[in-house]
């Protein structure tokens, strides 16, 4: 019997030491996977970011260009205001009668 656990002793440490190396192989990968998609996550990030940015410029392009046209309009209102008064002025002066 002493022959036989000798035998299985000996084919059940090479099976435990196969087995060790893969998973010492199985980490190895694990943390290189790890290392390549973190990687890959902060170049997707970089992206992220530089779109982000390019997106924030546009808006406050947007922005601005928006709020000078909304300036033009109040002084283009207050122009056709003060034209309306100069004809109306005109008009009683000259006893025009206006009809809206």
């Amino acid at each position: 019997m002493n022959g036989d656990f000798s035998e299985l002793i000996e084919y059940l440490d090479k099976k435990f030491q196969e087995t060790a190396a893969k998973e010492d192989l199985v980490k190895l990968v694990t943390l290189e996977e790890f290392d390549r998609r973190t990687k890959e996550l902060e170049e997707r990030l970089g992206e992220l970011k530089e779109g982000f940015g390019t997106l924030q410029s546009s808006v406050d392009t947007y922005a601005k260009k928006a709020d000078t046209y909304f300036q033009e309009m109040v002084m283009l209102s207050h122009k056709v205001d003060r034209h309306e008064k100069w004809l109306l002025q005109l008009a009683e002066k000259l006893g025009v009668k206006l009809e809206y």
